[in-house]
C-alpha cells in the first residue's frame, strides 16, 4: 500500500468519529499497538527532542525499506506517532522524504492539544524523515 493510501485509510477511520474525544482514544487506541521499545534503546540519541513528553524513535534500513520503532511515556503522545509509524513504515528512505505530512493537519488533532504537544507533531515528522536521509540514495 502506498503512502498516500495509507494517508487516506487512516484519515477516514478518523471521520468514523464525530466528536474529539472519540478520535482522541482511538488515537490512544494506536498507540497501544505499539510493540513497546526496548529499554536499551530508549537512548539520548533516539528521544525526540523539544516534546512535552519523552518520545523515541528508532530507525534502520533493511530490505530497502526503512523499519521505525517508537514509544513514548505519554499515551496520546505515543498514539500520535504511531500514526507516523503506520503510514511511514515499510516505505523506502526515498518515499519517506518525499511524504507530505500536511495529513497530520487533516485529523484535527492539532486544534484539540495543547501548542507544546501540536509542535510535538511536527517535530515527530521532522525526525521520521531526518532518520530516512541517511538511507536515501
Amino acid at each position: 500500500m502506498s503512502i498516500e493510501a495509507k494517508k487516506t485509510e487512516l484519515l477516514e477511520e478518523l471521520g468514523f468519529f464525530q466528536d474529539w474525544t472519540e478520535r482522541y482514544e482511538y488515537v490512544i487506541g494506536l498507540g497501544k499497538t505499539l510493540p513497546a521499545m526496548p529499554v536499551e534503546q530508549q537512548t539520548a540519541d533516539n528521544l525526540i527532542k523539544g516534546c512535552q513528553s519523552q518520545v523515541w524513535l528508532d530507525a534502520h534500513h533493511k530490505d530497502g525499506v526503512m523499519h521505525y520503532q517508537a514509544d513514548s511515556d505519554s499515551l496520546i503522545t505515543k498514539g500520535m506517532i504511531a500514526l507516523f509509524v503506520r503510514v511511514l513504515d515499510g516505505e523506502t528512505a526515498e518515499a519517506v522524504l518525499q511524504a507530505d505530512m500536511s495529513f497530520i493537519d487533516e485529523t484535527g488533532l492539532k486544534e484539540h492539544l495543547a501548542p507544546t504537544r501540536a509542535n510535538a507533531l511536527n517535530l515527530m515528522a521532522t525526525q521520521m524523515k531526518q532518520r530516512a536521509v541517511e538511507y536515501a540514495s
